[in-house]
């Protein structure tokens, strides 16, 4: 640990929905110094700004990222543009949040570790779920070996369609933009890192379109990986539920058996159900798109946390007041790390190739060939 601390000026590119949330958190931590703001929509940047009283705004990350007041540097643009800011980010040495994934393509992923690496920053991944109070506790009894050697794990997560809506009808770039790549990375994230020392070495993978092919993406996504050791992990994503479906976002179930014990995880939220005359929000609504009304919901199922008092409690809040913490005093967090988000994004696109072919393909994929393939 540091012997000072060291005050941080922080720089966020995109001020959507998540860009607010570390944003009006920073300004109530008494480490950030310095904020600075981007967005290519001024008047949401703007508003942004005026609300946590940034020192900075601007529409061009170029002219925000040079600013010398900057120590630390947050993205949350859209999944398809981190590659130009993040570079120019590590450029000038700043320590990193980004937003999952680090790019949508695998060999712009590969080249933004590579120069990670080079430039010694340090950089961590947006994978809220591991500061959720029951993975933390999972993750110690199996690294205190409570179950003994784990040999088979199963996953599946659920989500509602609103969310394959909301980000493929941002861009036309929509090959890799597939339930495995954007959602189910955060599922299988949770599964690797329950799994930490065990190296997936080949999967074999279906998919299915007939919801969501009209919108250019895929509904469902099953695989099966098999490990180093032979352990096999079985990782299933379906976000082609109906609008109505009552998870605000994401509900999985994860069965970890060791050679021990077990552990069965519920987190569907189901414990938690409101059934209303009221009508519900549709949680990810994009421009354009009507979405029925929901009358039912299964509350604290949507990921960052709920809201009270005009403040945002949940694990989204647990991870960016870590990521502080872990710039300001130098403590040591359960953050994902860029290489953690490389190889993620590696192991969903290539779930993707073996649905695509028909067959298993052997693990590290390369990223031209993904990339040749997929896109």
């Amino acid at each position: 640990m540091p012997t000072k601390n060291k005050e941080i000026g922080l720089a966020i590119v995109g001020c959507g929905t998540i860009g607010r949330i570390r944003a009006e958190i920073a300004r109530a931590y008494p480490g950030v110094g310095w904020i600075g703001l981007c967005d290519i929509k001024s008047d949401i940047g703007q508003k942004l700004a005026d609300d946590v009283q940034a020192d900075f705004f601007t529409t061009d990350f170029r002219e925000l990222l040079v600013r010398p007041e900057i120590t630390a540097t947050i993205i949350a643009t859209d999944e398809n543009f981190h590659f130009e800011p993040t570079m120019l980010a590590i450029q000038h040495g700043h320590d990193l949040f980004i937003e999952k994934p680090l790019a949508t393509d695998a060999r712009q992923s590969a080249q933004i570790l590579a120069a990670i690496e080079e430039a010694g920053v340090d950089a961590v991944i947006g994978y809220t779920q591991r500061f959720r109070r029951r993975f933390l506790a999972i993750k110690e009894r199996l690294i205190t070996g409570q179950i003994g050697d784990v040999h088979s794990v199963v996953t599946r997560a659920f989500m509602n369609r609103m969310v394959p809506i909301a980000t493929v009808q941002r861009t036309q770039e929509r090959a890799t933009l597939t339930p495995m790549v954007v959602s189910g990375t955060h599922s299988l994230d949770m599964s690797l890192w329950l799994l930490e020392g065990k190296k997936p070495v080949s999967v074999y993978a279906r998919s299915t379109d007939k919801v969501l092919g009209a919108w250019g993406t895929k509904d469902s996504t099953f695989g099966i990986f098999t490990m180093d050791d032979g352990t096999i992990f079985s990782m299933n994503i379906s976000w082609a539920l109906p609008e109505v479906w009552p998870g605000a976002v994401y509900g999985i179930e994860i069965g970890i058996v060791g050679s021990e014990g077990v552990i069965d995880i519920e987190d569907t939220h189901r414990d938690l159900v409101m059934a209303t005359n009221v009508a519900q929000g549709a949680g990810y609504a994009p421009e354009g798109y009507k979405a029925p009304d929901r009358h039912v919901d299964f509350l604290t199922s949507y990921p960052p946390g709920d809201l009270h008092l005009g403040q945002l409690w949940g694990p989204m809040r647990e991870e960016t007041n870590a990521w502080y913490q872990r710039l300001y005093a130098g403590l040591d967090t359960p953050h994902a790390t860029a290489q953690d988000g490389h190889r993620n994004l590696l192991l969903t696109m290539a779930m993707d190739l073996s649905a695509k072919r028909g067959e298993a393909v052997a693990l590290p994929p390369d990223p031209a060939e993904l990339m040749a393939e997929l896109a």
